[in-house]
């Protein structure tokens, strides 16, 4: 089974962080977000993975140097959601490819999903759920009938997951940018379905934000949501922290990398990258350390 996992956007609402590394290389619980979503897609099944990059590609080129099964591919221009697709349609096989936004974390099974659009009818299939915030999509007795405004039905959200035919992708254009939304209403007007799988009741976090960030590193480590076996650390109680001493007070919950903590220190919902410079005796609550 082959997917791809579109990363080469420049997370415009992450700055000034997404300046120092794009954004599915943030780290969830200490690990880049990117690479566990790989080992997801890989214990699933998944043996042949496209990556786009854009944004600091250097970074994901390195971070993916050697990965088994794992194909890059550079952008030298943002081509977007339906430009990084036609340019990938190369490096495709010629079966069903799932699609996976590089930084969301969710609970949604990608092997059902596959499963699903397999055994569907229609080119595409839209993994979808109730999330008023992003409910955009017109979804009408398990078919999407309209994006926004267009279309009948209730309003459900895109959780970023698609399953495609690859052939879909041969209408997009192969120069400049442009979004697969857009082909997937070409397709509704030309007669094509798209098949909406409900996936609501699942854990599902954009990373769009540092507030998104923070809490969400906040419900992993109290327990709140669904937490990835992939996760290589184990922690105690809501801190992750592997050098924590008697002077250093963390309150409610708090993630820190492999840095140097200065004796005295005060943290609060924080979170702590490898990188970060900390003064000693100083107090931080809910920020982003790097």
């Amino acid at each position: 089974m082959q997917a791809m996992i579109l990363a080469a956007g420049f997370g415009t609402r992450l700055l000034p962080y997404t300046k120092l590394r794009p954004k599915p290389l943030f780290p969830l619980l200490n690990e880049p977000l990117l690479l566990l979503t790989i080992k997801r897609l890989q214990r699933a099944g998944f043996d042949h993975i496209i990556v786009n990059c854009h944004h600091l590609k250097e970074q994901i080129v390195e971070a993916l140097r050697g990965l088994r099964g794992v194909v890059v591919q550079e952008e030298e221009a943002i081509l977007g959601t339906g430009g990084g697709l036609r340019m990938a349609l190369a490096t495709m096989r010629d079966e069903p490819l799932l699609i996976t936004n590089g930084d969301i974390y969710h609970s949604i099974d990608f092997l059902e999903l596959y499963r699903s659009h397999v055994a569907g009818d229609a080119a595409v299939t839209m993994a979808m759920h109730n999330y008023p915030r992003f409910n955009k999509v017109r979804v009408e007795q398990g078919m999407v009938t309209g994006f926004g405004e267009e279309g009948s039905g209730d309003c459900l959200a895109f959780t970023g997951l698609h399953v495609i035919d690859p052939e879909v992708l041969r209408d997009i254009s192969e120069r400049g940018e442009s979004c697969i939304i857009d082909r997937y209403r070409r397709l509704l007007l030309s007669g094509e379905e798209i098949q909406a799988k409900d996936v609501s009741g699942c854990s599902w976090t954009d990373m769009g934000t540092v507030e998104d960030y923070l809490a969400l590193h906040g419900q992993l480590l109290k327990g709140e949501i669904h937490l990835w076996s992939e996760f290589a650390a184990s922690f105690d109680g809501t801190n992750l922290c592997q050098q924590q001493t008697a002077e250093q007070k963390f309150d409610d919950w708090v993630c820190v990398g492999n840095v140097l903590l200065p004796k005295e220190l005060h943290l609060t919902r924080c979170v702590v990258w490898d990188t970060a410079l900390l003064g000693n005796g100083e107090d931080y609550a809910d920020r982003l350390l790097v």
